[in-house]
């Protein structure tokens, strides 16, 4: 069977932003960021996006300090409360299984989404930090037996939200004549996932509706996303794709390419080494023995998630232009951290949105016309 060529969604692509529920920003750097991991700084920034025409807000899970990240606000709570403060915004809740259970958060994310209109998405988060689960005294798997986990802990959530009596049977869950009332409002939450591996792909083409990958030029993009697209079609489904990328917008390139030296020039060289060092044994671990940052370079883990491989570094022009370039690869959303989160945010709504707005209509113009 011949694999399909990924192609760029008609529709709209949209945006989320990383919230830094998590101190520390977005990079393991110690330049000066004008980014709190308070709740009210929080709050304002959701406005902020909102208005500037963000489509989606991630929220971090962490349980423990590590890599700059010493203060961490639990994720369903925050996202509960940046949702109780904007109108159209979509938070999504990370979760991760092992400390959760689905029926726990089946309820919660049911009862926000009942308060909040389904506004209330989910990224289902299998777990790269060992040290993490060691800490909290949870057992840590085998990397496939992860996303197996995974995968049991989405089947339960969806059966849940979606079925009375439920019943299932796995190797990590399982229910008898299970009946949640009242299950989520209309729009069910979208189930949101990462990772690289064979097994994360595969287990996003089965059961997610989103597939977060890290930064990466379109080429690279590309080839996942036929991939994921090509045995997500055997399967009779679609996944959607979100790509991770760190933005620095500024009027002219020089400024740009200035500030993404300065953080790493300014990176934590022990700390991003000690991150490198834990996330590629986790993707090691894998049988292909790959995974999300297999190839990252030093430089590429000052940010968490290879954000800086996606350049969108540079003027709003040259941004908005590298933007489609990945809607081309067969992007559906660009999953963005920013240096100062608040400020950046407004500049990007304010010059970056529109000029892509303004590429995708020029687009659908010359299709409508041939």
């Amino acid at each position: 069977m011949t694999q399909q060529t990924a192609q760029p969604t008609p529709e709209p692509i949209r945006f989320a932003y990383w919230v830094p529920n998590v101190s520390g920003g977005l990079v393991i750097s110690r330049i000066p960021q004008r980014t709190s991991w308070d709740a009210d700084y929080n709050r304002e920034l959701a406005r902020i996006a909102e208005r500037a025409g963000f489509d989606y807000a991630l929220t971090q899970i962490r349980f423990t300090a590590g890599y700059g990240a010493e203060y961490q606000h639990e994720s369903v709570a925050f996202s509960h409360a940046l949702l109780a403060a904007t109108d159209r915004l979509k938070v999504i809740a990370a979760l991760l299984p092992g400390p959760w259970n689905p029926t726990l958060a089946a309820k919660q994310v049911a009862t926000i989404s009942q308060l909040t209109g389904g506004r209330i998405a989910v990224n289902i988060v299998s777990g790269w930090f060992s040290g993490e689960f060691r800490a909290i005294g949870e057992p840590w798997l085998d990397h496939d037996e992860r996303y197996r986990r995974s995968e049991e802990f989405i089947r339960s959530l969806r059966g849940i939200w979606t079925q009375d009596d439920f019943s299932f049977r796995g190797d990590f869950y399982r229910y008898s004549n299970y009946t949640l009332k009242p299950k989520p409002a209309e729009p069910l939450p979208e189930i949101f996932q990462g990772g690289s591996s064979r097994a994360a792909r595969d287990m996003a083409a089965r059961v997610s509706d989103w597939y977060f990958t890290n930064g990466n030029t379109p080429d690279n993009i590309r080839t996942q996303v036929e991939d994921i697209r090509h045995k997500a079609a055997a399967e009779g489904r679609q996944v959607k794709i979100g790509v991770n990328a760190f933005v620095i917008a500024r009027d002219t390139e020089e400024e740009a390419r200035a500030v993404l030296r300065e953080i790493i020039d300014h990176a934590d060289p022990e700390a991003v080494r000690a991150f490198g060092h834990e996330v590629k044994n986790a993707g090691a671990a894998s049988p292909e023995r790959e995974g999300n940052w297999a190839t990252s370079s030093l430089e590429d883990l000052v940010q968490y998630n290879d954000g800086f491989r996606s350049n969108l570094i540079g003027t709003p022009d040259q941004i908005a232009e590298r933007i489609l370039a990945l809607k081309d690869a067969g992007a559906d959303l660009a999953l963005l951290g920013f240096l100062h989160f608040q400020e950046e945010v407004k500049y990007f709504g304010e010059q970056v949105i529109p000029r892509v707005r303004a590429l995708e209509a020029a687009r659908a113009e010359r299709r409508a016309a041939a």
